[in-house]
């Protein structure tokens, strides 16, 4: 039986890469901060033996021993793991104060990589690694600042690992979603300005969800994304990589604000 970690697993993409994961037989460590949401986990999963839960920030000092232990002491391994765990809500430079900066970098770059150095002695032949970044660790995007930074760091990081982990048969991917229909996203679609900037250029006729995510992520932890190592799988429906505009954007009026 395979074991997978996976951070920020109590709702949204981690919950869903954790279900999918569980329903192919793959045991998780789901980590996140709400007992109630990893106790959600546990429910939708529903089998004991296939999940262990852990309540830690991932920033905290012992977080990495302190995941790494559980897996090991209830499952005793580790093959795959999925640094999900993050935070949205960037600003851009001038508005980003330095306490800002070091929280996006903290959550995203650095807790990654002290829990993909904690794991490392544990993987062998066959282990995976997936760093969710995003399509702001491609492009570059208005109030992106130091979220883009973690990001893209996390992308470089990812791209070294392939090459240095990647002889001992540890493979190191990302997955880069862009604009996700989760919990932590839901609200900004009350602007009018993001809801457009995103539905209007979007070339295929919805947004990800979850799910849409979690099912990429998962494939990438199994057996048959074996030759797939240092890359980043966008997931955006095409937004980052066309100039595609909606027939409604190239059609309305233009006025100023």
């Amino acid at each position: 039986m395979k074991v997978a970690i996976i951070t920020g697993a109590g709702s949204g993409i981690g919950l869903e890469t954790a279900k999918m994961l569980a329903a192919a037989g793959t045991a998780v460590v789901g980590v996140g901060r709400d007992t109630g949401k990893l106790a959600t986990l546990e429910a939708a999963i529903g089998n004991p033996d296939l999940v262990a839960t852990i309540s830690v920030d991932v920033t905290a000092e012992d977080a990495p021993a302190r995941i790494v232990g559980l897996a090991l002491e209830r499952f005793g391994r580790i093959d795959c793991l999925v640094n999900n765990a993050g935070v949205g809500s960037p600003k851009p430079v001038h508005e980003a104060s330095d306490s800002d900066f070091d929280s996006f970098i903290d959550i995203m770059l650095k807790a990654p990589f002290r829990l993909i150095r904690e794991c490392l002695g544990h993987m062998g032949e066959g282990g995976s690694i997936v760093n969710v970044t995003s399509t702001f660790a491609h492009i570059g995007g208005r109030r992106g600042g130091a979220y883009s930074a973690a990001k893209g760091g996390l992308k470089s990081l990812t791209e070294h690992m392939a090459c240095e982990y990647g002889p001992r048969g540890i493979r190191s991917n990302c997955v880069a979603p862009g604009v996700t229909m989760t919990e932590m996203v839901a609200h900004r679609f009350d602007d009018e300005v993001f809801k457009r900037a995103n539905v209007e250029t979007t070339p295929y006729p919805r947004l990800a969800n979850p799910e849409d995510i979690a099912s990429v992520i998962a494939f990438l932890c199994s057996p048959g994304s074996e030759m797939i190592n240092g890359q980043s799988i966008v997931v955006d429906g095409g937004w980052n990589n066309t100039k595609y505009l909606s027939p409604r954007a190239t059609s309305t009026k233009w006025v100023e604000q």
